[in-house]
């Protein structure tokens, strides 16, 4: 089971919109393998990064409508939300350090 949260349309809102710390949301389907290779980063931060940033997975082929709000073209995509609004976005497989880096600066 994967550490971060399950995000769906019924609580995006509430997990990630508002959210009282800065949320990495992951994009990601099952069939991806590159998603696949993200996924212990993903579980890593969520772990080592907790009460200072919300780590939350949004499964594409389940979570269609959501997916389309954020014009998500290929996965996995990292985005990092800060008080509601989306401060980074980046496309493709990162290493842990440079998914650190995409939220490095929004923490407290």
């Amino acid at each position: 089971m994967s550490a971060g949260i399950e995000l769906t349309s019924k609580n995006f809102e509430s997990e990630v919109e508002k959210s009282t710390v800065p949320v990495l949301v992951d994009f990601w389907a099952e069939w991806c393998m590159p998603c696949r290779m993200v996924a212990p980063h993903i579980d890593e931060i969520a772990k080592n990064y907790a009460g200072k940033l919300k780590v939350g997975k949004v499964n594409v082929d389940n979570e269609a409508e959501l997916a389309g709000r954020f014009n998500i073209v290929s996965i996995p995509t990292l985005m990092v939300f800060n008080k509601g609004k989306v401060v980074r976005q980046q496309p493709g497989a990162l290493p842990k350090q440079a998914i650190e880096k995409l939220f490095a600066d929004q923490l407290a």
